[in-house]
């Protein structure tokens, strides 16, 4: 059905006191509440915000979702708009959500394949870039200087090769030399210079950083170290002399890249990493769970999705540990979510002090509002593990990574740890790039698809609009996933962006 014609609003469980307008409603307007009754509205009310379906006391939960997202601040009548202004957060523990059944078994031969580069280490890639990586953000302009060199025409010399791409940061030295901080960016960066969407890497370093290169390959598989050449600028004889030997290596490796060919391979080789960023009030209504059920899909067939973010999934944690393969897999979550409430005391911080301001302007009033829908993305599939940052996703199946909520940190981590497709969804527009990673974009709302057409690659909007349910748009985003991964350029790959979003997360001292 049309806008028009579906309902104006949008009940998600039956115990909610809130619904969500499913469009903009005018002051004093009379609309129908589910189940029929009128309602008349208070103030005006942006569609994606929160409605009171009746009164709610001082103190009283306020529900959506079936799950506490806050407390009333104030008396709130029935009609009047939900959000900052009357909603504090909830101080109770939420309630325990029921186990999940596991997905059926897929029937023989039921079981789904893309087109994939396979690597000598058995790896597959969804893409074939060549790499180039500084090991410290002194060595960063010779490394875009070379990557540039590969650019339009001088490209064309080497079909089959995707680009060249920097990799590069603003970290590597100035800090300790041993602890957290190096090895969480050493982890990064050897999870990109092992990345099966890249067919050969160029590492280059300064030459008198704390992130020597040597130290860096030798943590390495001898295999991976096989398509790995790299250089120091002050050994080359400075940055003239290293660009063109970076140059030079580069076109031996794409030379050999551009004899890689896709072969059909298992689902099984897929692995997605899940964002989401600039929120509004439908996220955790149409994209996030249209993103879940094509989860749940993959996940049948035998692939792997990241879920990230804890702070992000603060306040809902307990829908996950519900379903985690083990008592020890659900512990491994909890002990994260407890290490995240010690760092943001130390900083002064706190967890919920989320959401920001897009957010809030787009109908989210709350850190338990924004965690739940965002915990959609994960589908309803088992919690097979828990990781560390940018540690290699080894499990299939559901798995959480422990990333901050600040999405170019968060995806850096899930390709490093071998995510070799990413499914953003949005509902005030991102246009997240993530090379050498392909990043489809799904927008929460139809008004964001049509007004972003060249950012967004799939609109979860008719879900709003009443014209397609979850399980109907997971299924056209899974066949868009299976397309992508076999090739299909996103709109941000057709417009060449993502060559800046490499944020590795920085623990540790500065010096």
């Amino acid at each position: 059905m049309s806008t028009d014609e579906a309902p104006p609003l949008i009940l998600l469980h039956a115990s909610d006191n809130v619904a969500v307008a499913r469009v903009a409603l005018a002051e004093n307007a009379e609309i129908a509440a589910p189940g029929g009754a009128a309602l008349r509205v208070g103030a005006a009310i942006d569609a994606g915000h929160k409605i009171a379906l009746r009164a709610i006391a001082p103190g009283e939960v306020v529900l959506k979702y079936g799950q506490p997202i806050g407390v009333a601040s104030t008396a709130i009548q029935a009609g009047d708009h939900v959000h900052v202004h009357n909603v504090d957060m909830a101080k109770e523990a939420p309630p325990q959500a029921a186990s999940r059944s596991p997905a059926a078994p897929l029937t023989a031969g039921e079981a789904a394949s893309f087109e994939g580069f396979v690597r000598n280490d058995g790896r597959v890639g969804t893409r074939n870039y060549i790499g180039v990586l500084s090991s410290v953000n002194c060595s960063a302009t010779v490394c875009k200087a070379i990557a540039q060199a590969f650019s339009g025409e001088a490209l064309a010399a080497f079909p089959g090769v995707d680009g060249v791409v920097a990799i590069t940061h603003g970290s590597g030295c100035g800090m300790s030399a041993e602890g957290e901080g190096l090895e969480l960016l050493r982890r990064t960066l050897r999870g990109y210079a092992t990345h099966p969407n890249f067919a050969g890497v160029v590492l280059i370093g300064l030459g008198c950083e704390v992130n020597q290169v040597d130290p860096l390959v030798q943590g390495l598989p001898a295999a991976a170290r096989e398509r790995i050449h790299v250089l120091t600028i002050q050994q080359a004889g400075g940055t003239r002399e290293a660009v063109e030997q970076g140059k030079q290596l580069v076109r031996e490796l794409a030379t050999q890249a551009s004899t890689a060919r896709r072969s059909t391979v298992p689902l099984s080789h897929l692995v997605i990493g899940l964002q989401c960023g600039g929120s509004d009030g439908y996220s955790g209504i149409s994209a996030n769970p249209a993103l879940g059920a094509a989860v749940d899909l993959l996940v049948r067939h035998g692939g792997t999705a990241i879920l990230s973010e804890t702070p992000e999934i603060y306040g809902a944690e307990h829908l996950l540990t519900a379903r985690a393969a083990s008592p020890e897999v659900a512990e491994r979550l909890l002990a994260r979510i407890r290490w995240w409430e010690t760092y943001a005391a130390l900083h002064g911080a706190q967890l919920n002090n989320n959401p920001s301001p897009g957010n809030k302007a787009g109908g989210i009033t709350t850190i338990l509002e924004k965690s739940l829908g965002a915990v959609a993305k994960g589908g309803s599939s088992t919690l097979n593990d828990v990781v560390e940052y940018a540690q290699p996703v080894q499990a299939h199946g559901l798995v959480f990574m422990d990333t901050p909520g600040y999405d170019p940190v968060s995806a850096t981590g899930q390709v490093a740890g071998g995510a070799n497709l990413i499914c953003f969804t949005t509902g005030r527009g991102s246009t997240y790039g993530c090379k050498p990673t392909p990043s489809l974009k799904l927008a929460t709302n139809s008004r964001l698809f049509e007004r972003m057409p060249l950012d967004m690659d799939f609109n979860a909007g008719g879900i709003v609009e009443g014209s397609q349910t979850v399980a109907e748009a997971g299924e056209v985003l899974f066949r868009l996933i299976v397309e992508t991964a076999s090739g299909r350029l996103t709109l941000s790959e057709q417009h060449g962006l993502g060559d800046n979003e490499f944020v590795p997360w920085q623990l540790g001292a500065v010096m």
